[in-house]
């Protein structure tokens, strides 16, 4: 799609203004209720729909199939990424009342972050086409390691391997305690960062972890940075809402992430395959529809399937409480009884 550079300009000024004004919503540092987040996550996804549609009517209808795709995938993704944002919320004893805040500069610093990442990907795929072989392989392998590390629990592996942030928190000294919404205080005359300014930091450059999947990813289903970069950012801008309105289901999403990795290794092999039509291969190519398809598909079939697998082993948990209490309650009689003979 040929986007101008008055479209652009006005694209990244309308997303400022949400933006600003999500921020202004949530500038006081309070505890988000369900019935909030819940509204907002409507919204928000109701914006990128609206922004689909538009697309549809005044671009064309490839564009608009490449837009949904994308921002399902990443939305998708990103919904993985919300495990991790649980875990580092957890690490650093984020109060209830400050992690909307959190959120929303960490989601700021992803964004930037991410946008740096989508300029250099339209570069290098504009300059050298065999990238996309890369981007595939990439893709394919990220896929089977996403299995294996679901297999044995390595979520907290981004975490501990930040090394900018442990620099960060190395070069400037961290305070011992939160001091509400502040980022740098003085302490013993020395300005140092406050937990709230390091855990901000660790939310948005952990998610360049996640760009290195979901960039590549998308890139694999349109090789429109306007495209990427829209649905990107619609993606990532109503995670702060999502994470409060499915904290407590995302335990029970078991089986995400091996439905993530067949997402990627699907599109990894729609990579691969656009790279050997590119160099003359007569080969099948997947299109948009079927990309669409496939991973409304398997994001249906894994959420149903976490959903009853977590309700099974919840009844197994519930059945194994009653036969342990009845068996301690059988012990405690036996005892009592050897007592009064």
């Amino acid at each position: 799609m040929d986007v101008s550079l008055l479209t652009w300009a006005l694209t990244v000024l309308g997303l400022c203004a949400l933006i600003g004004v999500d921020f202004l919503i949530g500038r006081k540092p309070h505890d988000v209720s369900i019935k909030e987040a819940g509204i907002w996550t409507v919204v928000w996804i109701a914006l990128a729909a609206l922004f689909g549609i538009g697309l549809l009517v005044f671009g064309e209808s490839q564009s608009s199939g490449e837009f949904f795709a994308g921002f399902i995938t990443e939305k998708s993704l990103s919904v993985d990424n919300l495990f991790v944002f649980v875990l580092i919320m957890a690490k650093f004893s984020v109060p209830s009342h400050l992690q909307q805040r959190v959120l929303l500069v960490g989601v700021l610093i992803a964004l930037v972050l991410r946008a740096v990442f989508i300029a250099a990907g339209a570069a290098i795929i504009g300059s050298f086409s065999w990238v996309f072989y890369i981007f595939g392989a990439f893709l394919i392998y990220t896929a089977w390691k996403l299995i294996q590390e679901a297999r044995a629990g390595e979520e907290e592996e981004e975490i501990e391997d930040n090394r900018l942030l442990k620099s960060v928190q190395k070069r400037f000294g961290v305070a011992d305690r939160y001091h509400g919404t502040k980022l740098f205080i003085r302490n013993n005359g020395k300005r140092v960062l406050t937990p709230l300014m390091v855990v901000m930091l660790a939310i948005g450059t952990t998610d360049v972890l996640f760009a290195l999947d979901s960039i590549p990813a998308i890139f694999g289903l349109t090789q429109d940075p306007y495209i990427v970069f829209t649905a990107n950012a619609f993606a990532l801008m109503g995670l702060r809402q999502l994470y409060f309105l499915i904290g407590g289901l995302l335990r029970k999403l078991v089986h995400l992430s091996y439905g993530l990795s067949v997402i990627l290794g699907f599109i990894g092999v729609k990579l691969v395959l656009h790279a050997l039509h590119e160099n003359g291969v007569h080969v099948p190519e997947i299109s948009i529809s079927f990309s669409l398809a496939v991973i409304c598909g398997v994001l249906i079939v894994t959420t149903i399937t976490s959903l009853i697998a977590s309700k099974k082993q919840a009844e197994r948990e519930a059945a194994e409480g009653v036969e342990n209490k009845d068996s301690k309650d059988s012990k405690d009689g036996q005892g009592k009884a050897d007592i009064d003979a």
